[in-house]
């Protein structure tokens, strides 16, 4: 039986060609008045995910989407 792929997942993660998989940051949402420039400059970058997490992750997207 074929596995299928979590859409949840596909809309938060990106798979790299290299293998890496990234994310968007926290904090980006609201209260922007209080952070500094560079902060939510900072945020518009995604991020790597952790090397804990990357078995979790490849598990919802099993056909690297």
């Amino acid at each position: 039986m074929k596995t299928k792929t979590k859409k949840s997942a596909v809309k938060r993660f990106k798979i790299t060609k290299k293998g890496k998989i990234l994310r968007m940051r926290q904090m980006a949402g609201h209260l922007k008045a209080s952070k500094s420039k560079s902060a939510k400059s900072r945020y518009k970058k995604p991020a790597q995910v952790s090397e804990p997490e990357k078995k979790n992750i490849k598990r919802l997207l099993p056909y690297n989407l």
